[in-house]
């Protein structure tokens, strides 16, 4: 990895990190073929927010704006013809741990469409965001978060830029910190500690089910981020395209939105069958796990369709 000497303006925002301009290697020969190939790919220096945009920084949002999320508002049937009817209210996708073992191919057996899961409530009716304004927000669609960033002034990154500055300055390297996924048994992102998705064992034993955490928890990257790796999966600009052949339908811990269960295209050059395209997705999350999903590395990518709100899925900003 090379950077540029820029020297960096003045913060245009508190909590914003410079992220120097560089030449770098994206992608990954070692693990899933979407990652593929490695190419050669060169972005400008931009400042990036910190961290994820967090709970309370969305409420100022929404309070300021009025805006009203994707899942909080009702469905147009015609953008889902395929889909039962009486399951076209407002909701979102909200994880359920299993009691055992479970065919890792069908991911209906952990997730569910809950009828008024929201960011408000981001498990379903009676959860809350009682101390949770520190948490990454959740249940946010693609259209949500470029409003939001939109009332802040900001972008949201591209691929390239997030997966740049993911990297923390560190030369193909695994995860955001080097290679090793635990240095010296410390524990460096929030991500699934045990067998998905029916035994979480993020200290060694039992414990309660996952969740996000506050930004901040964990270490920073290099470039001082933090959460580049865990905690939640991040929306970004670019359209999706796979570029070798998709993952099955479902793959990972990133479902597809329920309410159209029909395939994925197949490939680059396809267009989607569906109402709504994807969106690639940077960074794991807290559901991701060695035995189904190690897509916590600044390589991974996934794509989700752009009216998906689900209780692992939030994002970050950028400055250009």
């Amino acid at each position: 990895m090379t950077t540029t000497a820029q020297r960096p303006p003045a913060a245009p925002a508190r909590g914003m990190a410079w992220i120097p301009g560089g030449t770098f290697p994206m992608g990954s020969a070692d693990f899933y073929p979407e990652e593929r190939p490695v190419r050669t790919v060169s972005v400008d220096g931009f400042w990036m927010d910190e961290s994820p945009v967090t709970v309370a920084a969305f409420r100022r949002f929404v309070k300021a704006t009025g805006h009203v999320t994707v899942a909080e508002r009702p469905l147009d049937p015609a953008d889902y013809p395929d889909a039962d009817p009486d399951a076209l209210v407002p909701g979102a996708l909200v994880f359920r741990m299993t009691s055992g073992p479970v065919d890792l191919d069908d991911w209906h057996r952990w997730w569910s469409y809950l009828p008024g899961a929201s960011w408000r409530h981001p498990h379903g009716p009676g959860s809350t965001l009682h101390g949770r304004e520190r948490h990454p927000v959740t249940q946010v669609a693609h259209e949500d978060a470029r409003a939001y960033a939109a009332w802040a002034g900001k972008d949201l990154p591209t691929e390239a830029e997030w997966e740049f500055a993911a990297r923390g300055g560190l030369d193909s390297a695994v995860f955001p910190w080097g290679d090793d996924f635990a240095p010296r048994g410390r524990r460096m992102a929030n991500t699934w500690h045990g067998r998905f998705p029916w035994e979480y064992l993020p200290s060694g034993r039992t414990a309660p089910a996952p969740g996000t955490t506050p930004v901040g928890t964990y270490p920073p990257n290099g470039y001082g981020l933090h959460d580049m790796a865990g905690n939640v999966w991040e929306w970004t600009a670019d359209h999706y395209a796979a570029r070798r052949p998709d993952p099955a339908p479902g793959a990972c811990c990133a479902p597809r939105n329920p309410r159209v269960d029909t395939p994925q295209p197949a490939g680059p050059g396809r267009s989607a069958p569906e109402r709504f395209p994807r969106r690639v997705i940077k960074g794991g999350s807290h559901l991701c796990a060695p035995n189904y999903c190690l897509r916590y590395r600044p390589a991974a990518r996934q794509g989700q369709s752009e009216d998906t709100a689900t209780c692992h899925l939030g994002f970050r900003c950028v400055i250009r």
